[in-house]
């Protein structure tokens, strides 16, 4: 069936059924960036902090064997431009972080909250979505354009962000050195008895690397239409939820693509685990300093999201299933910012 649809009606489909899936194993295994960090930090537990590193290496593993094997062009991603613009990726990153803690979660998570009633994630979706496009062709785009410019490193071809690129490696090359980052994060993820003990985030983890990979498939192979003139990508959620909002109000004038299906998927994939797991029930702001946070790390995940090409999901997993060294550098600075925003919370008034 879906071989007769557009090429953009195919990402939607398989977009909105992978999200969904998505969305529930996320859910169902706690999937949290920022949790990661906060059990690291403050409880000394590092299985989610393994767990993300499982789905790493997965999601480097199968992106590199469909590179190799299935015909998926890498070098048309936004993650492997000829032009590295460090400075965005550095400030648009550290935004990105900032704004998740102040949040409590990152774009993703608030697709996952909002999918168990949560109305914060509503209101944080909302200022996020409006954010994001302010900073593609808005007011704080100017800002993001002047920084982008000066604060950027010429690297030359298509795909020379990429390591195997840098280290001057053919095509097996890079699927070998794929295959061997793949294979350390999987080790360090599971030496020692503590992530393969939580069945649930183990297999949460090992869910949402494929799904990674397979988001690459289906924009690259299954949904690639050779006339359309576009990046191909994997799951993301700054621009996106922007998208989502905006095809939501210009549905006659606009096409549905990956973006929107993945994120209304993720929705429906974290209400089922809701709902399936006896955990659904609305919640609403305490009190106005609770919304004026909310609203805050949400303008500033909208913006830094878009700035650095990314959130934890768009740059710390399908933006690193490539190696790009611009993913490194955004994945490095949204940590940095996330543990910059817990301590403007919790720590400084401990």
């Amino acid at each position: 069936m879906l071989e007769t649809l557009p090429a953009h009606l195919t990402r939607a489909a398989l977009g909105f059924v992978l999200g969904a899936l998505l969305g529930l194993v996320a859910r169902r295994g706690r999937f949290c960036t920022l949790g990661a960090v906060e059990d690291a930090v403050y409880a000394r537990d590092t299985r989610r902090a393994r767990a993300w590193m499982l789905a790493a290496g997965l999601a480097i593993l199968g992106t590199h064997l469909l590179e190799a094997y299935a015909g998926l062009d890498l070098a048309r991603s936004i993650y492997a431009g000829p032009r590295l613009e460090w400075g965005a990726l550095v400030v648009g990153g550290t935004m990105f972080g900032f704004g998740m803690a102040l949040v409590g979660t990152c774009g993703f998570g608030a697709l996952l909250r909002l999918g168990g009633g949560d109305l914060r994630a509503l209101l944080v979706l909302l200022v996020l979505g409006l954010s994001a496009y302010m900073a593609v062709s808005g007011l704080t785009g100017l800002a993001r354009v002047a920084l982008a410019g000066p604060l950027s490193v010429e690297l030359g071809a298509a795909g020379a962000q990429r390591l195997g690129a840098l280290l001057g490696l053919d095509r097996g090359g890079t699927a070998a050195l794929g295959i061997a980052v793949a294979a350390g994060l999987g080790f360090a993820a599971l030496v020692g008895p503590g992530l393969r003990k939580s069945r649930r985030l183990l297999y949460g983890a090992v869910a949402i690397g494929c799904l990674i990979a397979a988001g690459w498939w289906t924009n690259g192979v299954a949904g690639h239409d050779e006339f359309e003139a576009r990046a191909v990508g994997s799951f993301s959620f700054a621009r996106p939820v922007g998208d989502t909002l905006l095809y939501a109000m210009l549905a006659s004038g606009m096409k549905v693509d990956f973006g929107v299906g993945s994120v209304l998927g993720v929705v429906l994939g974290a209400f089922a685990a809701a709902r399936g797991g006896g955990e659904f029930h609305w919640e609403a702001p305490d009190d106005a300093r609770e919304v004026k946070r909310h609203v805050l790390g949400a303008f500033l995940m909208g913006t830094g999201g878009v700035t650095a090409l990314g959130c934890t999901i768009g740059q710390g997993l399908s933006g690193l299933s490539t190696l790009s060294v611009g993913s490194l550098l955004a994945l490095a600075s949204i940590l940095v910012g996330a543990r910059a925003g817990l301590y403007y919370l919790v720590d400084r008034h401990a």
